[in-house]
Parts: structure tokens; C-alpha cells; sequence
């Protein structure tokens, strides 16, 4: 599929004759951490990765939930809907149609939707996942309370001599208050160019700020003995 990537043919994901099971996720991470940048300044392959890593996820985790009252009438009309109806709806409403120029056959499946739940809180870049992760925060305000406290955090790498830095520009230096940094424009493209290099940078600033400022150990998984800047 990327002769420029895989000149030889070899090294595709998922290999049978690797001695060494690999999941296409750690492989893919391996590729775009190398010192040759090809995989990770590649315009398609780290979109074409991700894509075939969430439809796994929608194949593998996606389920969906019912109220009980509800059961025996939802799964009477799952089945009595063909999946062409559903295909039909589906392109429909994708070329902005209106639902009052549907049949009433096809208008049953909006009756399916109001009642049908989808479960998906495992697929990367979700709703549901989101949805997760939020509900999961306020778990942490039901048992904790709700804090007194409340601080935004959004590294900011278009110009930050960081991302320079693990960009690969070695002409920064950081020991100055003030690095020397290049123009907006080439800030801009270089942002644009290396997403791998702008992730390494948010999360290296977000492990340096829980590190230094809040004291947390990430290898205990518990603050510090000592704590950090704020105590």
C-alpha cells in the first residue's frame, strides 16, 4: 500500500512469522517515534492507521442497550426493518434531505433511535468516549466534593521553543530567556507538517506540569514525598 514507506515489501502490520506478537497500535507507535521521519510526515498513513484502529474499536466494542420495558417492541422492529431501508434513510439524511419525504416504513427507523442506546465508550475520539470521560471527572467531584480550585492548561505549541526543539531545530536554545525562534509562517507549517511532534510536546508539557508543579509521581501513580511547586 506505501511502496516509499516499505520499499522492500517487508515490515506491514500484524506479520505471522514475527516470533513476537505485535499489535498494530505499538508497531504504529514504534514508526512515527523513528529518527527517520518518513512514517510521521507521510500526508495519508497516520490518518489511514487510525481509521482502521476505531473501526476495529466500533466492530469489537460497540454494543447497544434497551430499556427493559421497551425490549420485545425494539427488537420486533430491528427486525422487521431491512438493512436497505437503513442504507436509504442513512443517505438521506447525509445529502441534508427532509424526514417528511420519508416513508413511513423508513420514518420507523428515527423511532428506533430515540429508544436504542449505543455503547461505544472504547472507541478513540468518540462521543461516548467523551461522554466517559466526563462523567468520570464528575465521579471525582461526587466523591471528593467539587473543587475550590479550577485551572485550564492548553501548551500551546506554535510558539514554543519546545516544540522547536523536539521538532528538530537545533539552532533554539533554550537556556536564553528569549529563544531566537523562526517566523509565524514557519511555525505555522512546521505545526502542520509533524502532529507526531506537536502530541510529544502536549504531553511532555502535561507530565512536566503534574511532575513539578502538583507533585505527582507517575511511576507510583501517588503525589511525592516532597511535593511540588504549589506544595
Amino acid at each position: 500500500m506505501y511502496p516509499t514507506l516499505y520499499p522492500y515489501g517487508t515490515g506491514g502490520f500484524e506479520d505471522p512469522t514475527h516470533p513476537v506478537t505485535v499489535s498494530i497500535q505499538k508497531q504504529a507507535n514504534y514508526y512515527l517515534d523513528l529518527a527517520d521521519h518518513s512514517f510521521r510526515y507521510h500526508h495519508s498513513f497516520i490518518f489511514v492507521v487510525v481509521n482502521i484502529l476505531q473501526r476495529r474499536a466500533a466492530h469489537l466494542h460497540t454494543s447497544f442497550t434497551v430499556s427493559q420495558p421497551c425490549f420485545k417492541a425494539v427488537s420486533e422492529s430491528l427486525l422487521s426493518i431491512s438493512p436497505h431501508t437503513l442504507s436509504i434513510v442513512a443517505n438521506h439524511l447525509e445529502n441534508e434531505g427532509k424526514v417528511s419525504d420519508l416513508s413511513s416504513e423508513q420514518k420507523k427507523v428515527f423511532d428506533l433511535l430515540n429508544e436504542v442506546n449505543t455503547v461505544s465508550a472504547r472507541i478513540p475520539g468518540s462521543q461516548a468516549s467523551k461522554i466517559y470521560c466526563h462523567n468520570e471527572i464528575h465521579s471525582y467531584s461526587g466523591l471528593f466534593g467539587m473543587p475550590i480550585l479550577f485551572l485550564t492548561v492548553n501548551p500551546n505549541p506554535s510558539h514554543s521553543p519546545m516544540f522547536q526543539v523536539i521538532f528538530g531545530d537545533q539552532t533554539i536554545n533554550l537556556d536564553d530567556r528569549f529563544p531566537v525562534l523562526v517566523s509565524c509562517t514557519e511555525c505555522a507549517l512546521r505545526l502542520a507538517k509533524d502532529p507526531v511532534a506537536a502530541a510529544d510536546f502536549f504531553d511532555f508539557s502535561i507530565h512536566c506540569l503534574f511532575e513539578f508543579l502538583f507533585g505527582w509521581d507517575f511511576v507510583k501513580g501517588k503525589s511525592s514525598v516532597e511535593g511540588g511547586i504549589l506544595g
